[in-house]
């Protein structure tokens, strides 16, 4: 799952983190793949820090109140710099080296994408807090925030599951992995890198190739496993509901393999064996495909079921570590490093129906809203994307702010959509709200 940039990477580099890849690198602009970065504790950290002096407040949450007065959602305070956002936007994007598994060439690829409407409001900014702060152990995965209603949002802090109130603004720790703190809450190391949260069920990867299940209305752990023997580092998790019926627990590991766990005892029930180390898996709304990415420019979707493959995906240009189903089953998206996203037809896989384009990195997180109205699409830094797919993707809201993202996640109300970022000072967790047209009740007043 490693590649090349300034070096040549071997996917059995087991050591190869955050800290080794951004020391590679001088320039200064804070990105995914140009900036020489700190390495604290198992945290990565964007270190906007380095181009902005910290100025010490004792209130640093913003409400949208605050930011319709004018200021920043990020509580920058622009005036005490020595540039100004738009210059410091345009210099971060000119000076922006995306991360590149495989060499090839761009031309032809833009004439491929999308022309898209830009300038929509779909989600107005809502909240952002300081009080948690995501954290990234490995820059290719950042699927590390989960929202179960637009009130409870579960992210990694370090070494700690943490659930965040957005009703309440108060946080609190479900699960210690880091073999401290509180007993009752910890066990022996763990260095997350994926995650996933649903119907009360926390399910998350680890560096060494470890899973680890957990029922959030019930104390500790219900299943701890590591699922390689040679510490090959677990990539991708996801819960689902197979055709059948039973809640499933799914597990992608740089070992080429993919496995699945049934959520009573915790069995493994199958294992899949594809020809390259697994990135990334997601299993459709009805349970019956399964779309798995690798160190391979290829996808694949295969039966949920067998493991058998059904459609080879041939478009992308360099590795993928993202993708999501449509509710309906139907449309399959994926996120590459050669900074597009591809929509997939499952009635006709000859070819890409669509390619998005990212604004200046990889794409490494996408979500739809619950009743596939929205998609969101996050780079590593800096934007997230949100097309309306009614419009056919032709509309599009581009959030523009400063520092490495986490991950994305929309609650599952659709009223949502929260964005983790991480960094040392200006870490934070952002809510943003989905607009409404009440047009009957325009006419009534």
């Amino acid at each position: 799952m490693f590649g090349r940039m300034a070096h040549s990477f071997q996917n059995d580099d087991a050591d190869y983190t955050l800290e080794d890849y951004y020391s590679d690198f001088d320039d200064w602009s804070s990105s995914e793949g140009s900036t020489p970065r700190r390495h604290r504790g198992d945290a990565f950290d964007s270190d906007l820090e380095d181009d902005f002096h910290v100025i010490k407040k004792s209130k640093t949450d913003t409400t949208a109140a605050e930011a319709r007065k004018g200021k920043d959602i990020q509580g920058l305070q622009w005036d005490r710099f020595s540039f100004t956002r738009e210059e410091y936007r345009e210099n971060r994007v000119k000076k922006y080296m995306n991360f590149e598994s495989l060499s090839f060439s761009r031309e032809g690829l833009d004439k491929e994408c999308m022309q898209v409407e830009k300038g929509n409001k779909f989600y107005d900014f809502q909240f952002n807090t300081r009080l948690v702060k995501s954290t990234i152990l490995h820059f290719q995965l950042r699927s590390l925030v989960c929202a179960t209603s637009k009130h409870d949002v579960y992210l990694v802090q370090n070494s700690s599951f943490m659930h965040w109130c957005a009703l309440r603004n108060k946080s609190k720790e479900v699960l210690n992995v880091g073999g401290r703190a509180d007993p009752s809450l910890a066990v022996s190391r763990v260095q997350v890198t994926t995650m996933s949260v649903k119907d009360n069920l926390l399910v998350a990867g680890g560096f060494r190739g470890e899973l680890i299940c957990k029922y959030l209305n019930q104390a500790g752990v219900a299943f701890r496993t590591k699922l390689t023997a040679d510490d090959a580092i677990t990539n991708a998790v996801d819960i689902f509901s197979s055709s059948s019926g039973p809640k499933r627990v799914l597990a992608g590991n740089n070992d080429s393999h993919v496995r699945v766990f049934d959520t009573v005892k915790f069995a493994c029930i199958n294992s899949f064996q594809f020809p390259w180390p697994v990135n990334n898996t997601s299993v459709s709304e009805d349970g019956k495909l399964m779309a798995v990415l690798g160190d391979s420019a290829d996808g694949l979707v295969v039966d949920a079921q067998s493991g058998k493959v059904i459609s080879n995906l041939r478009g992308h240009h360099d590795y993928s570590f993202t993708s999501a189903w449509h509710p309906n089953s139907q449309i399959l998206t994926t996120g590459n490093q050669d900074m597009t996203c591809r929509l997939w037809d499952m009635r006709n896989t000859a070819e890409s129906l669509a390619v998005l384009k990212g604004r200046m990195g990889a794409i490494r997180g996408i979500k739809f809203t619950s009743d596939g109205r929205f998609m969101a699409m996050a780079e590593p830094a800096d934007f997230v994307h949100i097309f309306d797919v009614n419009a056919g993707y032709k509309r599009e809201q581009e959030i523009d702010l400063f520092g490495e993202i986490a991950g994305i996640s929309f609650s599952p109300d659709t009223e949502a959509l929260f964005v983790a970022v991480a960094d040392r000072n200006y870490g934070s967790l952002m809510e943003f709200n989905r607009r409404h047209h009440y047009q009957y009740l325009d006419s009534f007043f």
